[in-house]
């Protein structure tokens, strides 16, 4: 009887791992009502690479680059395929501006693309998302981990 009592508590067990798994919640941010899944950027190895490479993302993804100090920021698009909006944020989640439909980069030096005041938070979104949704300076961002 063990050996049964351990098959079941060992299914048991697989069934509530892989209910959990299904359930956990990938990062997330939220702006005006719209959620977009992301990936989070917050070393300086994952915010210099960014976007590079990538032909294209999907309409409801981005990412986003998280600072540890509100700093004026500035962006380009070397590498990078698709044209993107860069949305600006302060340390409160308060969006400060935006540079939309930003588009890559064809030759050396790439332009810069900067936030014009200090920003904490940096959401890269496919072009034209920023006009979709109606972003607004002002507009708070609702972070998910």
């Amino acid at each position: 009887m063990p050996t049964v009592r351990f098959a079941r508590f060992a299914i048991g067990f697989a069934f509530a791992v892989a209910v959990q798994a299904c359930t956990a919640q990938s990062p997330a941010v939220e702006i005006k009502g719209k959620t977009f899944s992301i990936e989070i950027a917050e070393d300086d190895a994952s915010r210099a690479h960014g976007l590079m490479g990538r032909e294209s993302m999907p309409a409801d993804h981005g990412m986003l680059f998280v600072f540890q100090d509100d700093a004026p920021r500035a962006f380009w698009m070397k590498n990078c395929k698709f044209p993107q909006d860069m949305l600006f944020f302060d340390a409160e989640r308060r969006l400060i501006s935006v540079q939309r439909n930003v588009p890559p980069c064809v030759s050396d030096p790439c332009p810069a693309y900067s936030s014009g005041a200090p920003a904490r938070y940096v959401l890269e979104l496919n072009a034209g998302q920023a006009d979709l949704i109606g972003v607004h300076p002002g507009d708070e961002l609702t972070i998910r981990r």
